[in-house]
């Protein structure tokens, strides 16, 4: 990408926020309480996606059970996540990049409940200029999302970027074209990122700074 970064648009879980392990163990805790086969790694895969989409993928068998699953899911997630926290560096990097004048902002598989308390739960509420959560729009990987984002900051897509670990997040990028940047510390291997051409991707989130803070030296320039 050739144009300075005005925004850049972070999914949350496994991204910025160290909450796959228990999202998993959640998603376990609701499918053996309706005595679902659930696999770990199954489990894992669909993190990025919403509510909905996450038991349609998971539990294709038994819709009907579908609304007590979400719930048994939403209820443990809730009740044992309190000690959840962002990656270590995210918050130096986020501040650093709202410093530098960058916009900041969250597109999520979250639902708004869901993402309104993490982001009180990491008194982050200011630093976003822009937040969607799946609940709200459409499930990535339509760019829905993203186009409000967008249009509510006024940024051009080639001018923003899309950070996620999943396929999801670049997938619904690459669908508006916008560039992206995968992070490998997430949900999904490098090369399943790869397939969907990232700019770059982060091994940990001090790579992830340091590419960002490049992206956004000739605006400092100009």
């Amino acid at each position: 990408m050739n144009s300075p970064v005005k925004l850049v648009i972070f999914d949350w879980d496994g991204t910025l926020f160290d909450s796959v392990g228990q999202i998993v163990a959640s998603l376990q805790f609701a499918a053996q309480k309706f005595n679902q086969p659930l696999t770990d790694e199954a489990a894992k895969s669909i993190i990025g996606l919403g509510l909905p989409e996450v038991a349609n993928t998971l539990f294709p068998n038994v819709p009907e059970l579908h609304a007590d699953i979400l719930q048994s899911y939403s209820e443990h997630y809730v009740a044992n996540s309190k000690g959840d926290a962002w990656f270590a560096g995210v918050s130096d990097m986020l501040h650093g990049l709202a410093a530098q004048g960058v916009q900041l902002a969250v597109a999520t598989g979250k639902s708004r409940k869901g993402l309104d308390r993490v982001l009180k739960q990491t008194q982050s509420e200011d630093l976003f200029v822009a937040t969607r959560a799946a609940s709200e729009t459409k499930s990535k990987p339509d760019p829905l999302m993203l186009a409000e984002i967008l249009a509510l900051t006024g940024v051009k897509a080639e001018q923003a970027i899309m950070v996620g670990d999943s396929s999801y997040d670049l997938n619904m990028a690459a669908n508006i074209g916008m560039p992206s940047i995968g992070v490998a510390y997430g949900v999904h291997s490098v090369a399943v990122l790869q397939q969907f051409k990232p700019i770059y991707i982060a091994d940990t989130v001090a790579d992830l700074a340091v590419f960002l803070f490049s992206k956004i030296q000739p605006a400092e320039v100009a």
